[in-house]
């Protein structure tokens, strides 16, 4: 007998999803990924003049990495205070960007609009990843290039969403954001397009796990909202496994902390 599943609420979990990355102040953190943006724009050897357009922008690391290149910079992101951060950070650069509120799996763009689209550690949360998947590929040129950045699920960040998953649930029927850091993932989800994947690390440098800890409960969305929705007992009990993630992938000794956290960085040429 089959039995059809059904198909996961898209809507409604991105309607949490926003209101998790609006919690907090995600610029606080996104502005220390900076360098990501910076290596992004050369994997893809983005050239001045070409069009580009950043999905999930957040507050614009690869937007800002790409203006500094003299591309032509449209900068999406379905919540308004982070283009509010980018485009103040556009600003005070003197960068000519084009700021569009946008979701990134119904983007407002004809085909082939673009040279070059880029998103880094942002696409991979959609939770509707085939969909997102083809709305980069359609507005993208032919020979256009793709440029992404995602976490892996081995390395740092993929760690601690699953220890976070262990004490809150995740959306039924959702796949992890980070099967976007694994090849085998990206060619399901770009099939027919050549995907280059090179294995890249960040390093988290803070004064320690708990500095680290306070950081990201207070402006890091998905942290901050796990920990809302604890009660005390439970709020303690992520902080206890958060807190020994963080020492045993601390190679910076007893005075500081310094995580390594392994990304993909992924260049897809459209076919």
């Amino acid at each position: 007998m089959n039995v059809e599943l059904a198909k996961p609420d898209y809507a409604a979990i991105k309607a949490r999803q926003k209101a998790t990355w609006a919690a907090g102040d995600y610029s606080v953190i996104g502005t220390m990924l900076q360098i990501v943006g910076e290596s992004l724009c050369e994997a893809v050897d983005l050239r001045a003049g070409e069009t580009v357009l950043d999905v999930a922008a957040g507050n614009g690391n690869a937007t800002l990495a790409a203006a500094r290149r003299f591309g032509r910079v449209t900068s999406t992101d379905y919540v308004a205070s982070l283009l509010d951060r980018g485009r103040a950070r556009a600003a005070a650069e003197g960068a000519e960007v084009e700021f569009r509120e946008a979701d990134a799996e119904a983007l407002p763009f004809p085909d082939a609009s673009f040279d070059v689209v880029l998103s880094s550690f942002g696409v991979m949360f959609t939770p509707d990843q085939e969909t997102a998947a083809r709305e980069m590929t359609r507005v993208l040129k032919r020979g256009g290039r793709i440029g992404l950045a995602n976490w892996t699920p081995e390395g740092f960040i993929g760690q601690l969403f699953k220890v976070i998953g262990r004490h809150v649930a995740s959306p039924a029927g959702v796949k992890p954001p980070s099967l976007w850091g694994t090849e085998a993932r990206l060619k399901e989800l770009f099939p027919g397009h050549r995907v280059t994947v090179t294995p890249r690390q960040f390093l988290f440098r803070y004064r320690s796990p708990e500095h680290w800890l306070e950081v990201f409960q207070t402006w890091y969305g998905p942290t901050n909202r796990a920990f809302a929705a604890l009660d005390a007992e439970g709020h303690a009990a992520l902080a206890a496994d958060i807190l020994a993630l963080l020492d045993r992938m601390n190679r910076g000794g007893a005075g500081t902390l310094i995580v390594p956290s392994d990304y993909a960085e992924v260049v897809i040429a459209k076919a």
